[in-house]
């Protein structure tokens, strides 16, 4: 009998012993604040369940920095488990063969119904999930200070584009700064992303910055694109150039400013100040955008690994997917979950409409990659429309030469 206990003790600790050499290596750039704290959320998820979390962490932000690294581990034959992407960069490691397939695990979970099909066009490759999302930024949203408004006689939300022009020139009036703004590339594009919906429409949208059809970037639509970009430029202060986005946040909290148009990610900074969304500040879609959503998601991708490892990866990508999580980590991020449904009863009046906004979008096809942030064109494009756009808004190039150099280069 006792002999008896032992071989069963040694079995269960063998077998929780299995359990516990499970394990994860993830690289990601969540380095800071709250989104560690809500990275955390998920390890804690996973210790749980047997499975040990090994970071992988690039400080700095994402971007090149942290495909090198990946690179570096999947050329030598060493991958980690999973890597947070975005955009087209899922899709460039699909093309290699080296991601990993989550298509039953997705099917057992039904992340076809529930994650938004212009998410799963980068969560995909050749109809295969290989990579799980986390969550749904989107850049259409205009961040104002309440005070500022009241004094400045903006009674009431602008709805329309020049509801919205004429509210901001008179917060200018009042002397304050109109529109927050920091004069760095992608915070041009984040602009344009909204201009372009609030202009064209998501019809012209999809045309000229996904599909990139000549006859729709040639065109007069574009040419008010850039008209009101102009407008936009006249709004801001004199020492707007190089400022960091939390910055130019920051002006809009301290009450310099009136106005921001930022992604998302903008309300932590506001949220982080003690201030209460619909009293201290308001959060709305650039006027003009309602019902349309322009969005960058982050995800993690898998990559293959060996039978020794998959049964861990599926845990992990498992994890990320789960309400409770999807729920946890975006009331920290300010995004939306990559679920549409993640029930909105723990987050605040601007991440209810965020949620909101993205069922809305996800129904009516009008939810569409963010030109900014490598949603709708991959870097190369990407990167050559930042050139035009902000040589126009620095003075540079007028409307009718911007509308041509952006033609150029969309075909180049």
């Amino acid at each position: 009998m006792k002999i008896h206990l032992i071989a069963l003790a040694t079995i269960a600790s063998c077998a929780l012993h299995a359990q516990a050499q499970q394990a994860v290596e993830v690289s990601h750039w969540w380095t800071s604040g709250g989104e560690a704290a809500a990275l955390s959320v998920l390890k804690g998820n996973l210790e749980k369940q047997g499975v040990k979390w090994n970071d992988m962490p690039v400080a700095g932000g994402g971007g090149e920095a942290a495909m090198t690294a990946v690179r570096a581990r999947v050329t030598s034959g060493n991958p980690p488990t999973a890597a947070q992407m975005m955009g087209f960069d899922i899709q460039d490691w699909g093309k290699q063969g080296v991601l990993a397939d989550l298509t039953e695990l997705a099917a057992k979970e039904g992340w076809d119904k529930s994650v938004p099909k212009a998410l799963q066009n980068f969560s995909k490759y050749n109809g295969k999930w290989v990579s799980a999302p986390v969550n749904v930024h989107s850049t259409n949203w205009v961040w104002a200070n309440k005070e500022v408004l009241t004094k400045s006689g903006v009674t009431s939300e602008p709805k329309t584009w020049d509801e919205f022009i004429t509210a901001a020139e008179k917060v200018q009036k009042a002397g304050f700064i109109a529109l927050a703004h920091g004069g760095q590339p992608w915070q041009e594009a984040t602009v344009f992303d909204g201009v372009v919906l609030a202009t064209g429409g998501v019809d012209y949208y999809r045309k000229a910055f996904i599909e990139r059809d000549p006859k729709a970037l040639n065109s007069a639509t574009t040419e008010k694109v850039f008209h009101r970009m102009s407008q936009l430029r006249k709004l801001v202060d004199k020492d707007f150039s190089g400022r960091d986005w939390n910055v130019a946040a920051g002006m809009v909290i301290s009450g310099k400013a009136g106005f921001q148009i930022m992604g998302d990610w903008a309300k932590g900074e506001f949220i982080n100040a003690k201030q209460v969304p619909g009293k201290d500040f308001l959060c709305f879609r650039i006027p003009g955008t309602q019902g349309m959503v322009s969005f960058n998601s982050d995800q993690f991708a898998m990559f293959k690994v060996g039978a020794d490892k998959s049964a861990a990866q599926i845990k992990l990508a498992s994890a990320i997917m789960e309400p409770g999580f999807q729920s946890a980590f975006n009331v920290v991020k300010g995004s939306a979950p990559a679920r549409t449904d993640v029930p909105d009863t723990a987050f605040d009046a601007c991440g209810k409409k965020a949620i909101k906004d993205l069922a809305e979008a996800n129904a009516k096809n009008t939810l569409v990659g963010s030109i900014a942030h490598g949603h709708a064109a991959p870097a190369s494009i990407k990167n050559a429309f930042y050139d035009v756009i902000t040589r126009h808004f620095n003075g540079q190039i007028d409307d009718k030469k911007a509308v041509v150099e952006l033609t150029a280069a969309a075909k180049n």
